[in-house]
């Protein structure tokens, strides 16, 4: 299950910078992850405005960890950061400290978004010292990434739209797709709400079973929030569903 509940529940959180006033500073989500039939644990992610280096700069942090009965045999305490300049609308710096069973990794990414090279700092072996890898333009890492489509009109969300990106996660870039493949009225805990289904075209074989093995569900409005997604793993399958929600910039519309 290593990288499975957070990249999983991170998958759902998918907005970009270019209205990046749609995102209010304080926002706060939170889903709550079921692996089969087991309440598997839960993720946030929260934004928050900040001055970094100097510059206006927008700070997402998630979290992810197991509960109850999986986390008594499987133990994940995942964080995950950005910071991401609120004129460039490009990743500044990305952290990646997780620990998931025995297995652990703390990351640390600079982004040189001018001459288009990447800073990697393995902060678990600083013997290691830091690499500089070759990147490409307009590059994300894997929580500014998933901001991208939060940021779209719903001009630009129809049915059949496609959205490509290149996503910089651990140590490799990793070409991703986002296809909107219709409209539906989807159940939560807060009522009914039309909703936007999405499948994201995904790396098949080391974690799921299929390259499109998931299907995510978020808002049909200004917030694009996220409020469920269904994955098939390679070994089970894991749902996620939106469980609170606080400072979300537009007032959503459940019906009870």
């Amino acid at each position: 299950m290593k990288k499975i509940l957070f990249i999983l529940t991170i998958l759902t959180f998918s907005v970009s910078y270019s209205q990046i006033n749609n995102i209010a500073s304080g926002e706060s989500i939170t889903l709550r992850i079921h692996y089969g039939i087991l309440n598997a644990g839960t993720a946030n992610l929260s934004a928050r405005t900040a001055n970094f280096q100097g510059a206006q700069h927008l700070y997402v942090k998630g979290t992810g960890q197991t509960t109850g009965a999986v986390k008594a045999f499987f133990k994940v305490e995942d964080v995950y950061e950005s910071y991401i300049n609120m004129a460039t609308e490009l990743p500044t710096f990305y952290v990646r400290n997780v620990k998931e069973g025995s297995y652990s990794q703390h990351l640390q990414t600079i982004f040189n978004h001018d001459n288009q090279t990447l800073i990697l700092t393995d902060k678990k072996n600083p013997s290691n010292g830091s690499k500089t890898i070759k990147s490409v333009k307009g590059v994300q890492d894997m929580l500014s990434c998933f901001y991208f489509l939060r940021s779209k009109s719903p001009n630009e969300l129809k049915t059949g739209t496609i959205i490509n990106m290149n996503v910089w996660i651990d140590d490799e870039m990793f070409p991703f797709q986002l296809k909107v493949i219709g409209t539906e009225n989807l159940k939560t805990k807060f009522g009914t709400i039309n909703a936007l289904k999405i499948i994201p075209s995904v790396k098949s074989g080391r974690v799921f079973k299929e390259k499109e093995g998931v299907t995510m569900w978020v808002s049909n409005d200004a917030n694009h929030i996220p409020l469920l997604l269904k994955a098939e793993l390679a070994v089970g399958s894991l749902k996620a569903s939106i469980d609170d929600f606080k400072n979300v910039k537009y007032p959503l519309k459940f019906v009870k």
